[in-house]
């Protein structure tokens, strides 16, 4: 009960603070005040108004709001989003563009569960919609899930993507941004063994743990630093009595978002300082840079407890995906195997999350994959973000992955090269990705 006491208190202070908000602006926004305008109240009024956002953010997900795609003969195609596999924890999405043909490359993007919705990558999608028929995994909050759905870890999470590469079928082209990175490329070897028929045409990794301990980042320092029994006691809480999922343990998405915070606390600090004086000028707006980042960045989810603490152990601490010595439900899991899924590895610079090194470290395991087939990219100057959703992606790594799916899209005796860039070289011992 303590931990249901210590999940509902975190909320009662999140809701104390919306209200808190709510009631400076309504205060500061009085007729009255105007007949003597004081910038007193104008500081008041602008900090409630911040301040009711920001912690009102704290627990809605997001909208997707893509926008329409412009169709062959120049029109506006609106965009929807169908169900197509839908599960406790997750589901498979499709965007549908009504109106339009859909595109020959077929793509899955394997969307993090790692305390934001799958709405982080709204960018992302925005940017391939116009070019692919896009399916994106859409992971559920674990405070909405009743206990009766049971469990969920990294073997469940691994199965749930080889049910829905198996939905697809295997025309399909995966891309795996940074948390799912490791998973996928595990249920990718899954389905090379137990059905190489539903296997996907290619596999691109986007900053992703493959080997932790390859470039060490505080990320991972941190996953050795703590005992397996701290973070089970610091970390993990039961749902209180206001939601559906009540009595499950979880990684609270509040107790994320503080440690998301304070690795940089400072640059928040200042951030919000300056959109309240934006406010109290009247220089703010409803969808400035500011609002558009924090109401993404505030909307945090809950994870599974047993997927947190799985991931932990068996990805960071134990390395079972770098050693590749990951099993699910007790059966060995041969990255080995993949034979014939073209892989491609994105990295950046400037990544403080997934280094350099991490994730690249995928073809080194994909020994019964020929170098024709590799392929790694390095991308000057960016950041974790910046490869997936940033200038960086739009500009540089977007259209190198688009090829990529593009020369590995043939049938499989007509295999021909990739497209990508391998700055190690030869020389270090790993592949290179052919022009």
């Amino acid at each position: 009960m303590r931990y249901m006491a210590t999940y509902d208190m975190m909320e009662t202070i999140r809701n104390t603070n919306q209200w808190l908000g709510a009631s400076a602006l309504a205060l500061g926004s009085y007729p009255a005040f105007s007949m003597v305008p004081n910038p007193t109240i104008e500081w008041m009024r602008a900090w409630g108004e911040v301040t009711e956002r920001t912690f009102q953010r704290m627990i809605v997900k997001p909208d997707w709001n893509i926008p329409p795609v412009v169709g062959e003969n120049g029109t506006d195609c609106v965009v929807t989003m169908e169900t197509t596999v839908e599960r406790d924890f997750g589901d498979l999405l499709h965007f549908t563009v009504q109106g339009r043909t859909p595109p020959k490359r077929k793509v899955l993007l394997v969307a993090p569960m790692s305390g934001h919705y799958a709405t982080l990558l709204r960018s992302t999608v925005i940017s391939l919609l116009p070019d692919v028929d896009l399916y994106i995994t859409d992971w559920h909050n674990a405070r909405d899930i009743p206990v009766s759905a049971g469990k969920f870890d990294i073997e469940d999470y691994t199965l749930y993507l080889v049910d829905f590469m198996r939905e697809l079928g295997p025309d399909t082209h995966v891309i795996a941004v940074c948390q799912p990175a490791p998973l996928t490329l595990a249920a990718t070897a899954y389905l090379a063994e137990e059905d190489p028929d539903a296997q996907p045409k290619s596999l691109t990794l986007i900053g992703g743990p493959i080997d932790p301990n390859a470039t060490p980042t505080e990320v991972t320092d941190f996953g050795h630093r703590v005992t397996m029994g701290q973070l089970e006691e610091l970390m993990i809480q039961r749902v209180g009595f206001k939601y559906k999922g009540v009595g499950r343990k979880v990684y609270p998405g509040m107790l994320q978002l503080s440690s998301f915070i304070s690795m940089n606390a400072e640059t928040h600090m200042l951030a919000f300082r300056d959109q309240i004086a934006r406010v109290a000028r009247g220089e703010a707006a409803e969808h400035d840079k500011h609002n558009k980042f924090y109401d993404e960045y505030l909307a945090v989810m809950d994870m599974p407890a047993e997927f947190y603490l799985s991931t932990v152990d068996r990805i960071f601490k134990s390395g079972e995906i770098a050693r590749n010595e990951f099993t699910v439900k007790g059966k060995a899991v041969d990255i080995g195997k993949i034979t014939t899924v073209a892989v491609k590895t994105v990295e950046g610079t400037k990544d403080d999350i997934s280094a350099p090194g991490q994730c690249i470290a995928a073809l080194a395991l994909c020994t019964g994959l020929p170098d024709s087939k590799k392929a790694s990219h390095l991308e000057e100057g960016a950041g974790h973000y910046g490869i997936f959703a940033g200038k960086s992606w739009r500009t540089n790594i977007r259209p190198l992955v688009l090829d990529f799916i593009d020369a590995n899209s043939a049938p499989e005796k007509a295999t021909g090269a990739n497209t990508g860039t391998n700055p190690r070289g030869a020389a270090s011992g790993k592949p290179k990705s052919a022009a």
